[in-house]
């Protein structure tokens, strides 16, 4: 069996529901406390073993690149000024893992994204993870997702249990339960109604891709234009193979709208070492 060690990481859609904050910087940059989203998603990666990460980019999305590199004429003024544990804090991002930038010419879809580097993903399963979703959780989920992966040599989605209202906004999965948080998927409906949802477990942006997926992804036919979604693979694979849903223990923060943003900065808070004593005294007297 393959060892997972790459991370494909979408990140070139256009953040229209933040602007005008996005207009010049992308959204996965905008900041949760003291480090930027995708950091959060980076860091996740590197602690679930991941060596090489691929991130999809798009136009005006260059800071991402630029933040993840070494910046030395910072580390300088840093070494000069004395301030030795934010010039550690910077050097360690360019040695987080191997950064492979490619750019999606359009935005068309996740899975479009993904198979910008097919030529790098095609003969190994490899991670894929939501450069705006970040998941608080005592072990990487990813890290448990890679060993669900491991047991059963197969593709495996990570799925949250969502309230009734949001169900029809996302794919949702029905299936055989096999232990507590894993199924074996047998239906994948994107964004359907309430009264035909097989279930309220939606999928969200953590997965293993086998290269059997990927085929499978590559194989899809949309019309010009139109968006090919990484989730439209998930629901013609499970109909002839085996596709597993693990139900992640963590807490999933939504980072892709502006109410999910504003409540991950409080949850990112509260959990910051340095300032979640102050904030949690703050939010009290608010």
């Amino acid at each position: 069996m393959q060892q997972i060690t790459k991370a494909v990481i979408p990140a070139a859609g256009f953040g229209t529901r933040f602007l005008p904050a996005t207009k010049a910087q992308p959204k996965e940059m905008l900041t949760l406390v003291d480090k930027p989203v995708i950091q959060y998603v980076v860091e996740e990666a590197v602690a679930s073993g991941i060596k090489d990460i691929i991130i999809i980019t798009g136009q005006s999305k260059r800071a991402i690149e630029d933040h993840f590199d070494r910046n030395l004429e910072l580390e300088t003024r840093l070494r000069h000024d004395n301030k030795r544990k934010a010039l550690k804090e910077i050097q360690r991002l360019a040695r987080f893992a191997n950064f492979i930038y490619i750019r999606q010419p359009e935005p068309l879809g996740d899975g479009h994204a993904i198979l910008e580097a097919y030529n790098l993903l095609k003969n190994e399963p490899f991670a894929m993870l939501y450069g705006d979703e970040i998941i608080q959780s005592k072990t990487p989920c990813l890290a448990e997702v890679i060993k669900i992966y491991e047991e059963f040599s197969a593709p495996v989605i990570t799925v949250s249990k969502i309230p009734r209202q949001q169900v029809s906004r996302f794919g949702i999965i029905g299936g055989e339960q096999i232990r507590p948080n894993l199924h074996l998927v047998n239906q994948f409906i994107e964004k359907p109604s309430l009264e035909i949802a097989p279930s309220r477990l939606a999928n969200i942006g953590r997965a293993i891709i086998t290269p059997n997926l990927l085929k499978t992804l590559k194989g899809i036919k949309v019309k010009k234009g139109s968006e090919l979604r990484i989730a439209d693979a998930f629901a013609r694979y499970q109909k002839n193979h085996p596709l597993y849903a693990y139900t992640h223990s963590g807490k999933r923060l939504d980072c892709g709208d502006k109410l999910g943003f504003l409540k991950a900065t409080v949850d990112m808070g509260l959990a910051h070492p340095e300032l979640k004593g102050a904030f949690r005294s703050y939010l009290k007297r608010v």
